[in-house]
């Protein structure tokens, strides 16, 4: 394996392509701000909402390509990000963070999702990360103090999903019109479970440790079914299970982000259970979520699959597989992890606007939706990039 070459072929595709991207397409000058819209074709909305997910997920993916690649406009890029999320995002009565802001600032949607609470931790975390700024691992803190305060649950354990902007009970608990109206859910505890890893890295409190490790027992004991091999999507507060989807992208996403917040706390005992867990749970990833070209479908209710391939799926592929390969050498998630990389840059790299397209349908014809939106960051290919660059390095060290 020419891993120098495989290596290569990871930072362009995240400096020439993804970064270059969103720095010279999504970023507006004039406005100083990004654009909350753009089309396959390139069309730019300067009045599309901006949402709290998108503009976090751009500050963490400039901030973790700076640590790696200090370059003047990444850093540029993360303090704009930091800045507009500080300066029409955060809520100065109240604390934490809107849903969605107008460009101008009018709060358009100013309930309390802990989904972007934890999205914008796992930013400024990074954020201290690469700039060693006081101010970001302070605010980190204070989100993991509202987190703990809101969110957790006393009673039942874990966290739920949502409150009002005064941090009041809501009824609605979705995190987007897809999902269901339920109290907890696999996602919202997948990256609550990502952002305390971060905030761990870079303040060693005693309690952050008890909740991060509470977290993958969460994982361990109620969100994935060991019979199956697959995670469990929707709950009521009492952890009653609510959902019978498969979400392929999700199982191998959470395999490599359960051992890497294992091994952030180091319990030796805790990572070897972490880590046959992943195996048993890529091993079911590639055996029924993985299509004959190379493409992980998008999820499974009860017989019927999604047979279409977003982007994100394609991406934590690569990463889960490798890191399945990385913990028991056996050749066959290697060849998987490789073949994911191999259908992203056919099918889904635009090579000629950039970035990539959203996904592709089941004749490998690109989706119609568009190219950056509300969920639509640089995160998730951003971070496979620089995943695999740090893992490589790690095997020719």
């Amino acid at each position: 394996m020419n891993w120098n070459k495989l290596k290569k072929q990871f930072e362009n595709e995240l400096t020439d392509n993804i970064l270059h991207y969103w720095v010279k397409e999504v970023y507006d000058i004039d406005r100083k701000t990004f654009f909350g819209r753009i089309t396959n074709e390139g069309e730019k909305f300067q009045e599309a909402p901006l949402s709290a997910v998108l503009i976090s997920r751009i500050m963490w993916t400039f901030a973790a390509a700076h640590r790696v690649y200090p370059t003047a406009i990444y850093k540029k890029m993360a303090d704009e990000a930091f800045r507009i999320l500080m300066e029409i995002f955060w809520d100065k009565e109240n604390g934490g963070i809107f849903w969605s802001v107008s460009p101008n600032g009018i709060v358009l949607d100013g309930k309390k999702q802990f989904y972007a609470e934890a999205f914008f931790m796992y930013a400024l975390s990074e954020y201290y990360l690469a700039f060693d700024d006081e101010k970001a691992k302070q605010m980190a803190v204070s989100m993991f103090m509202l987190m703990e305060k809101y969110a957790f649950d006393n009673e039942f354990g874990g966290y739920i999903e949502a409150n009002t902007k005064d941090w009041k009970e809501t009824d609605d608990q979705r995190l987007s019109p897809k999902d269901l109206n339920v109290k907890k859910s696999m996602n919202t505890h997948l990256h609550i479970l990502e952002a305390y890893t971060n905030l761990y890295r870079i303040y060693k409190d005693e309690q952050v440790k008890q909740k991060l490790e509470h977290l993958i027992r969460v994982f361990i004991d109620k969100i994935i079914d060991h019979k199956t091999g697959h995670l469990i999507l929707f709950f009521e507060k009492n952890w009653t299970i609510r959902s019978e989807i498969d979400s392929y992208g999700h199982d191998i996403e959470a395999t490599w982000l359960l051992c890497e917040a294992a091994e952030e706390l180091g319990k030796e005992e805790l990572i070897e259970q972490v880590n046959h867990i992943a195996i048993k749970m890529a091993k079911v990833a590639a055996a029924e979520g993985l299509d004959k070209s190379g493409g992980m479908f998008y999820e499974k209710e009860g017989e019927h699959i999604k047979t279409q391939f977003d982007w994100w799926p394609q991406a934590e592929a690569v990463v889960g597989f490798f890191n399945a390969w990385n913990i028991s050498k056996n050749d066959d998630y290697l060849n998987a992890a490789l073949q994911s990389w191999e259908f992203i840059q056919k099918c889904l790299i635009d090579k000629k606007n950039g970035e990539w397209f959203w996904g592709v349908n089941s004749e490998l014809i690109p989706l119609e939706t568009d190219k950056v939106s509300s969920w639509k960051a640089p995160y998730h290919n951003a971070r496979m990039c620089l995943e695999m660059i740090r893992r490589i390095e790690i095997l020719n060290s």
